[in-house]
């Protein structure tokens, strides 16, 4: 869910998202449970970037 609000999308969108495999990042199924990798979703928001300026 810490994903989905940094991407400004709701849980339930987040998960349809997930279930469909359309989620903006890519996810990891763990049991039940969807895992964002924290490096994929730092590259998706031009995180891993050196600032410009």
């Amino acid at each position: 869910m810490t994903a989905a609000r940094v991407l400004g999308v709701g849980r339930t969108t987040a998960y349809r998202l997930a279930r469909e495999g359309t989620f903006p990042v890519p996810l990891k199924r763990v049991g039940r449970n969807y895992r964002v990798v924290v490096a994929r979703l730092a590259e998706f928001l031009e995180l891993d970037e050196e600032p410009r300026g």
